[in-house]
């Protein structure tokens, strides 16, 4: 597995590597002790996954306040998406800054969010499905939505918005909540 960082420290792509043979291909998605090597938090009190029928819809900007705090490895199994991560921790240099990313099920790659990440996405495909390992379990009461669409923090989404709930809609602006 090759953890290749991005802007926002924490962050990361892991590229994993695909095995093939007559039968298909085995696809090494995560592997913790190596990504635990590069300062990744993968521990996993939940797994969830997510189906999104319309390449437009946007789900985000999500994070969680201390104390329940959490990382988040994903990856795509069907389509293709738009990642998006906003930094909210205020000690950062990059605090403010967005990283976008484009993930899709045809590669072999993983996105790694930190903790103190707001993350969302935009699906570039119909049909379009994520799994993600998250490292502790959802709290509602310390879950924010940072507006997707905040003039301040500018994110650039590839596509028209066709699906948004009214949980992302309502998102509060910046600064972030907390």
């Amino acid at each position: 597995m090759i953890v290749e960082p991005l802007a926002l420290r924490g962050a990361a792509l892991l590229r994993g590597e695909r095995h093939r043979d007559e039968r298909g291909h085995l696809r090494k998605v995560l592997v913790a002790g190596e990504a635990r090597e590069h300062g990744l938090d993968v521990s996993v009190a939940e797994v969830v996954t997510t189906a999104n029928e319309v390449a437009g819809t946007i789900r985000g900007m999500h994070y969680q306040v201390a104390p329940a705090t959490e990382a988040k490895t994903l990856w795509v199994t069907d389509g293709a998406l738009h990642d998006v991560l906003v930094d909210l921790r205020p000690d950062e240099p990059t605090y403010g800054q967005w990283v976008g990313v484009d993930l899709a099920a045809s590669d072999d790659v993983a996105l790694h969010v930190p903790a103190g990440l707001a993350h969302g996405y935009q699906t570039l495909e119909d049909d379009t499905r994520l799994v993600y390992l998250i490292s502790a379990s959802h709290s509602p009461g310390h879950a924010r939505t940072l507006r997707w669409d905040d003039p301040t923090v500018g994110i650039a989404w590839p596509l028209e918005p066709t699906r948004i709930s009214a949980k992302d809609r309502e998102g509060h602006p910046w600064p972030p909540t907390h």
